[in-house]
């Protein structure tokens, strides 16, 4: 079957659950039944709010509805998910962790070296199918509210003795550091969701639990299209999974008031095949790609990047230029227990790190090179946008700046 004949189809599924986007097509004189993909609208974050999260609510029979942050006219996003939805991430996730747990027996070895898993993370998507994956793979398994105190978490980890942890970046970084010798849990395998993880922090986080860098699953994905990449070991790429084909296209084809991004750089947009109940046709998902490219993977072509730099919004601060990946892998460096929060406020830039193997005397290196390794911070200062960075230790007890679950992120 054609990749045409592929989106054709789509169009029409999403024109029928959505029909909105046909009268989108019509408007702009495009025949669904006779355009190539690069013909039809990217779906942006103005399209979004003006006609997919509206006040009106889906009433569809087994829907799965997930709310995230507000839009500019204040209403809350609803992203819905319906049962077809629902099982295509599951069986997707499902299939992605047990090709990764049998690559090395993990699963296959009599007894098992993974019998047990925990989900410890947000709310949302991947935190509610945790239970269901698990079970799928034939683990015993529990889940965990990130809405707990950090020593509730310990006590599970204690009590429970995974061997498997399924948990996002800015909560292992809150475990290791209350735990102080995390090795203890005996949690032979990481899988990692929801936020940025350096290659350098996840190196430091196998060191700390006494495993391997291969031993952590970097997942990416998003409530609007679900299991998106998962990082190769042995390729140094996160892949494409099936079912989604991706453009990396430059940031003034999404829109001419952004600067350009680098020239390895570009905005991630993605057509799933499987998803219904949000548009996803030309998605942009404003997460920025290093190194986007097509390779042959056991004679099939698969789409990959290295790595996602940063992400860039409608808001157009110059903040944006500024990746909190390159940040933390210059501070991951220097100290393998770093927790740091980022802040942009009035054109000064602020690192403030919790570690434990910090000393004083290292800030002042840590800085020359977060100025002098990235090119954009160092350009920025140079031409004025940005007065400087400052970076500073937090002491041992502070509680850093934790507004979301997703705390990784620059502050503004």
């Amino acid at each position: 079957m054609s990749s045409l004949t592929l989106i054709q189809q789509q169009i029409d599924r999403i024109c029928q659950l959505h029909p909105w986007y046909g009268a989108l097509l019509a408007m702009r004189e495009i025949n669904p039944q006779a355009c190539e993909l690069a013909e039809l609208p990217l779906i942006t974050s103005e399209i979004l709010e003006k006609h997919y999260f509206t006040r009106e609510a889906r009433t569809e029979a087994g829907l799965s509805v997930y709310r995230t942050s507000g839009t500019s006219s204040g209403i809350r996003k609803a992203i819905y998910y319906s049962e077809e939805d629902d099982e295509s991430y599951i069986a997707a996730k499902t299939a992605s962790f047990r090709e990764w747990l049998t690559a090395d027996g993990s699963l296959q070895q009599h007894p098992a070296v993974i019998r047990k898993a925990l989900a410890d993370m947000g709310t949302g998507h991947a935190a509610s199918t945790a239970m269901t994956i698990f079970s799928r793979l034939g683990l015993q398994a529990d889940s965990l509210s990130y809405a707990l105190p950090i020593e509730e978490h310990i006590a599970r980890l204690d009590s429970f003795r995974p061997e498997l942890l399924y948990t996002m970046p800015s909560i292992l970084d809150a475990l290791v550091s209350a735990s102080g010798e995390p090795q203890h849990f005996g949690i032979r395998k990481i899988i990692l969701v929801g936020e940025i993880a350096p290659l350098d922090w996840q190196s430091n986080i196998a060191a700390r639990f006494r495993i391997e860098p291969k031993d952590i699953l970097d997942t990416y994905g998003s409530i609007e299209i679900g299991a998106i990449a998962s990082y190769s070991h042995e390729l140094g790429l996160y892949m494409i999974a099936d079912g989604i084909h991706a453009e990396a296209l430059p940031s003034e084809q999404i829109d001419d008031r952004f600067e350009p991004l680098q020239a390895n750089e570009a905005v991630l947009v993605l057509t799933s095949y499987v998803r219904t109940l949000f548009p996803a046709i030309r998605y942009v998902t404003y997460d920025v790609v290093r190194d986007f490219q097509t390779i042959q993977v056991d004679g099939r072509e698969r789409q990959c990047f290295r790595c996602i730099s940063k992400r860039i919004g409608t808001d157009l601060k110059h903040g944006e230029k500024i990746s909190l990946y390159d940040i933390e892998s210059v501070v991951n460096q220097f100290v393998g227990d770093a927790e740091l929060r980022v802040r942009l406020r009035h054109n000064k830039l602020s690192v403030h790190i919790r570690s434990k193997s910090l000393r004083n005397e290292m800030l002042v290196h840590i800085q020359h090179a977060i100025e002098h390794k990235i090119g954009e911070i160092g350009q920025m200062i140079q031409n004025r946008m940005l007065e400087g960075v400052t970076v500073t230790r937090a002491a041992e007890n502070e509680q850093l700046e934790r507004g979301a679950v997703k705390s990784k992120k620059i502050y503004f």
